[in-house]
């Protein structure tokens, strides 16, 4: 059923949008606390309980003043004013500012009643210890920061599929939230295959390689927001890759099996995948490089990759397909676009049109110019990952770029 279909290439997008098409979106949700928070992706809408500030308070240190009292000071004529104590912080100002008075003010104090402004301390001049030179006129709500300015009370402070940061964080505690409802963490079922493939902490024969792929596939679905089980290493054997397939199915939300190299491994992959469940595999090869011999499936509500065997295409097309699908699962808002360097190329890269080309690069400034310098290499040799600084990536229909093109590298 699947190698009928081999070949018929789509591009990752489309291989998206037939798995999302079938693909319930409906995220669990836990409740946790605010420590355990960073990096979550909220599960509902966040209003604010309360105003903020929740009170007229200073934005400067300086003096609360009525503005009238300060209409057409200079620093020829000042307006001069008793000094009528201080505000104090953190506690309530009650003392209100009468006509012709100020009151000492601090950064964040409460504005006290009657006072509409604050006059910061440069533009003052100490007269004695109970008056003071204004050298500025006030205009009314100046260096004050106004009750619910910020937020007022039942505003929506931040949305469903938000993934928090430092900062959101710091706002709910200021607000008193210290708990939150975000998503529950997928769980992501990593599975090698591959007679050639040993465990890290094993010593390989002739012809063997460690099990790369389990590694850097674990790191990127933890970055992407998901828990990971490891599945080990499945043999070329069809009986025990489907027993550990569906093992990993049973016991995670999404399963990603990186293939053995050879043609025949893939196409029992494949086959493996196509009697999961319902509706099967639904892309078998995608328009790219490295990385074609991608398959996208579903298993009765669960999606499944199969990765190709090289480490470097695995760790590309994870990127393309596996992660926005974590990020599905987690009902967060779609991904801002990565952050690009803009690069000019040192060499000449050919490219085949109909499918999207990734190549590493190391990037460089010379001149006040950033130079991309290719880190060519094949898609089994992990190290060209680590000597570049990221991937330029060659649009689907460019026909290749010549050398000083203009090029777009998403750095790791």
């Amino acid at each position: 059923m699947t190698t009928d279909i081999f070949f018929q290439i789509v591009t990752p997008d489309e291989a998206l949008a037939r798995l999302y098409d079938r693909m319930a979106a409906a995220p669990r949700s836990q409740r946790i606390g605010l420590n355990d928070a960073a990096g979550r992706v909220t599960a509902a809408p966040i209003n604010s309980p309360e105003d903020s500030p929740a009170f007229a308070r200073s934005a400067m240190d300086g003096y609360a003043v009525r503005a009238a009292d300060t209409y057409g000071a200079t620093e020829a004529l000042p307006a001069f004013l008793t000094v009528d104590g201080e505000v104090p912080m953190g506690a309530a100002a009650t003392r209100p500012v009468q006509p012709g008075t100020a009151q000492l003010i601090h950064t964040g104090g409460m504005l006290p009643p009657q006072a509409d402004a604050v006059v910061m301390v440069e533009y003052t001049q100490p007269v004695d210890e109970t008056s003071v030179e204004v050298l500025r006129p006030a205009a009314p709500g100046q260096h004050v920061i106004q009750a619910g300015e910020d937020l007022a009370a039942g505003d929506e402070l931040l949305p469903a599929g938000h993934q928090l940061r430092a900062q959101d964080l710091g706002v709910l505690a200021a607000l008193g939230i210290t708990e939150v409802d975000a998503a529950s963490r997928p769980v992501v079922g990593v599975l090698s295959s591959g007679d050639e493939i040993v465990p890290v902490d094993a010593a390989p024969a002739p012809g063997q390689v460690r099990d790369v792929n389990a590694t850097t596939l674990t790191a990127l679905a933890r970055q992407a927001g998901a828990e990971v089980r490891e599945f080990g290493v499945a043999p070329d054997d069809r009986t025990e890759l489907d027993r550990l397939t569906r093992e990993a199915l049973r016991a995670s939300d999404l399963v990603v099996i990186s293939a053995g190299s050879s043609v025949s491994t893939r196409d029992m992959t494949a086959d493996v995948i196509a009697g999961l469940g319902q509706p099967g595999v639904l892309a078998h090869g995608i328009a790219v490089k490295p990385g074609k011999p991608t398959i996208v499936a579903l298993a009765d509500g669960k999606p499944v990759f199969g990765l190709p065997g090289n480490p470097v295409s695995a760790m590309v097309v994870f990127g393309l397909v596996v992660a926005p699908t974590i990020r599905r699962l987690l009902g967060a808002r779609p991904a801002d676009e990565p952050p690009r360097r803009r690069a000019r190329l040192t060499r000449s890269l050919a490219s085949q049109t109909g499918r999207i080309d990734f190549v590493p690069a190391a990037l460089q400034q010379r001149d006040g110019e950033w130079w991309a310098t290719p880190v060519l290499g094949p898609s089994n040799l992990v190290a060209t990952l680590v000597r570049a600084s990221g991937l330029i990536r060659i649009p689907l229909d460019a026909g290749g770029l010549p050398e000083g093109a203009w090029v777009d590298v998403e750095p790791f």
